[in-house]
């Protein structure tokens, strides 16, 4: 599986370990004014510079979703600050990849969004809850996927839990290098991945900037700053190795649904009673309260 290839690979040659990880994360990353344009009622058309990628309104169900799909024949620079095409493919038609997703347990989201959605981490790190769930359609049945998610930054603000209301603090916090979570499961066939829903609930979300997994594609930790706003990605990849990433046919799905504030403990008592009516691993809660915002 890809994961002993990159495992494999780092070993042998340790330095490759985080050049992997940058090649990976710029050559599906946004600038935060682009990812904030993008959220817009219509989307944008264009980024508005040469070579730039369009932005198309999602095949998916979800209406709250926005989609991306771009071919590169050569690898990104890992400083790059926005989705490029190479000059050769700079006016090849990428409009064709009729990939879809679904978000699952959209309804459950919905109502943590309505109230702000919040998200604990902690040193060792923490699952979400809501897990990020998928059903992905439009596949070709025979060829590999790979599939991925990030958590990006949604803005550049710090937020306070403020009179019972969410308000912005200041400016955000430096961000830790973003990593990408590859699916376990990757590579598999477009038969297999529309089989089933696809689950990426072992990613855990931790505050702990000494983490030793490094930049292992295949970690199951992000790092976030406590009291920012996050949203996941979700992508799709036609392609059966992990050393190939940047040069791939790609697309990607943002359901703002999903966006959260990373917390160290509860700020909101609606989000606890939430995760406290639908988490059946909040056991802690119920019997004595803990997750409660401190006074």
């Amino acid at each position: 599986m890809a994961q002993q290839q990159q495992q494999q690979l780092s070993q042998s040659r340790p330095e490759l370990s985080s050049f992997l990880n940058a090649m990976t994360n710029p050559f599906l990353m946004m600038s935060q004014s682009q990812y904030r344009a993008s959220r817009g009622g219509d989307l944008m058309q264009s980024f508005g510079a040469p070579n730039t990628l369009p932005i198309s309104p999602s095949s998916s169900s979800s209406s709250s979703s926005s989609s991306i799909s771009s071919k590169s024949s050569k690898p990104m620079s890992p400083n790059s600050s926005k989705l490029t095409t190479s000059s050769v493919n700079a006016d090849k038609d990428t409009s064709d990849l009729d990939y879809k997703a679904e978000l699952i347990d959209k309804d459950l989201w919905d109502q943590f969004y309505r109230n702000g959605t919040e998200m604990v981490i902690t040193k060792s790190g923490r699952r979400m809850f809501p897990a990020f769930k998928v059903k992905v359609s439009g596949l070709d049945k025979r060829a590999k996927y790979i599939l991925l998610m990030d958590v990006i930054p949604a803005d550049d603000c710090r937020y306070k839990f403020h009179n019972s209301k969410w308000m912005v603090a200041g400016k955000a916090d430096p961000e830790m290098p973003k990593r990408m979570y590859i699916h376990p499961d990757s590579p598999a066939t477009g038969e297999q991945w529309m089989s089933k829903n696809v689950s990426f609930h072992k990613l855990k979300l931790t505050n702990n900037i000494q983490d030793k997994h490094g930049f292992n594609l295949f970690n199951h930790q992000t790092i976030l700053n406590s009291m920012h706003k996050y949203q996941p990605r979700f992508h799709i990849v036609k392609q059966s190795d992990v050393m190939r990433l940047p040069w791939s046919d790609f697309k990607t799905f943002v359901f703002k649904e999903t966006e959260f504030i990373a917390v160290t403990a509860y700020q909101n008592e609606r989000i606890t009673q939430l995760k406290i009516d639908h988490n059946p691993f909040a056991k802690g809660f119920r019997d004595n309260g803990q997750g409660k915002r401190d006074k």
